[in-house]
């Protein structure tokens, strides 16, 4: 059972060895989340909503890629754009919600704990929060350096927000150039909400991996079959094979 459909997953129902069930509708009164990518020149729009989304009584995430500052990437810390984030005065920050959520410390489940119980309006996090994660009233989700974010990170981060019935947004900010793989990422992610779409796209971007090892990523040694192109090829056949073993195996036994 996934909530999240990755490449690998969606694969191995080829074998025939998963019974898949498909579930594309939301829970009851749920809207789907409004998905933006914004390039980091436009930072300052992406605030000045997170400002009305808290006057209005929300709550949002910032997520960054690192918890300290690294010398050998160019990614924002989580630390570092906390006491950013506060220096832009956005209100309904005191200086207990200055949180950084994602290193081992202790602190991280307390900051959580204080986000969940609305004490803090803002919770800035690695990915530590991507799941299991349930704050009703959480309505935002900024995502920092989203080009260097997976399709089934991205969309199990949009997941901690639209979890009750009040319109819910996923802000993707960027830096340019982009790669050709992170563009249409970013764009698929605005296109849709659907899981098992992501999964099929993201399969196609990067390949399903291993099907029986450890590798969630690469094209397969398949030399006539597209895993995507085939899909009802692959399910007929499923089925064609299914029939046979189900009309040879009583003869077997006699």
């Amino acid at each position: 059972m996934t909530a999240t459909p990755i490449p690998r997953t969606l694969a191995l129902t080829v074998y025939g060895d998963l019974d898949v069930s498909v579930i594309r509708e939301l829970p009851p009164g749920r809207l789907p989340v409004k998905t933006l990518a914004k390039p980091e020149s436009r930072r300052d729009e992406v605030y000045a909503f997170i400002r009305s989304q808290l006057e209005a009584g929300r709550q949002a995430y910032v997520i960054y890629p690192l918890v300290e500052e690294s010398a050998k990437v160019d990614l924002k810390a989580a630390t570092e754009m906390a006491d950013h984030a506060a220096a832009r005065r956005l209100p309904g920050i005191p200086r207990r919600s200055r949180c950084t959520v994602g290193s081992r410390r202790p602190p991280k489940i307390s900051a959580m704990k204080a986000f969940a119980a609305g004490e803090l309006h803002i919770l800035v996090s690695t990915t530590v929060v991507e799941v299991g994660i349930d704050v009703p009233n959480a309505g935002v989700m900024i995502v920092e350096h989203a080009e260097r974010f997976g399709l089934s990170q991205l969309h199990q981060l949009r997941g901690r927000v639209g979890r009750d019935r009040h319109q819910s947004y996923c802000f993707l900010l960027y830096q340019s150039p982009l790669s050709d793989d992170a563009r249409e990422r970013l764009k698929t992610m605005t296109e849709t909400t659907d899981g098992f779409e992501l999964a099929e796209r993201d399969l196609e971007l990067r390949g399903p991996g291993d099907f029986f090892g450890t590798r969630q990523a690469g094209v397969p040694t398949f030399r006539l079959i597209d895993l995507v192109r085939d899909r009802e090829l692959l399910d007929r056949a499923h089925d064609e094979a299914s029939r046979w073993f189900d009309r040879s195996l009583p003869r077997r036994r006699r």
